[in-house]
């Protein structure tokens, strides 16, 4: 009979023990003339970002944050600072997991978001290991420099 209790019990070590509810941030603006919102989640294995406009969203992206390869990547690249950091980081590759069947400017305007928001959160914590998870809901597909960074600076509030 005492083995019988302890047949479903769960181990501890494999326990992942996480806050609740899950730490999230949220940003807004108008930008370029269009509602932009940003949400970001941050879960134990994986670190949500949405950007909607028009409470459109259309692409999911995600992208690895394995720090074990930025040390060995980044050892090659020379150092950015004349640039404020605006290159995102080679090692980081962004995949379309849903969506993205549009027009190949707005699948490369996509995983430049993602590229730059894994960046982002990698300079802040070289530790992080959990997986970027982007959401993507771009009304059109806006190259201009400005909106770029009016949507990066929505999401930097949010990291």
């Amino acid at each position: 009979m005492a083995n019988s209790t302890t047949q479903g019990a769960i181990n501890p070590t494999h326990v992942v023990v996480a806050p609740f509810p899950a730490k999230t941030r949220q940003a807004a603006s108008i930008v370029n003339g269009t509602r932009t919102e940003v949400l970001s989640l941050f879960l134990s294995d994986k670190i949500i970002v949405t950007i909607i406009q028009n409470g459109r969203l259309a692409q999911w992206i995600h992208v690895p944050l394995e720090s074990s390869y930025s040390t060995f990547a980044d050892q090659a690249l020379p150092s950015n600072d004349e640039g404020g950091g605006l290159l995102p980081m080679t090692h980081l590759t962004p995949t379309t997991v849903l969506g993205g069947t549009g027009s190949s400017e707005r699948e490369t305007l996509a995983q430049l978001y993602a590229a730059q928001i894994a960046s982002a959160i990698a300079v802040r914590n070289p530790e992080e290991t959990r997986m970027l998870v982007l959401g993507l809901g771009l009304q059109k597909v806006d190259l201009e420099r400005e909106t770029y960074f009016d949507i990066m600076d929505l999401v930097a509030k949010c990291l």
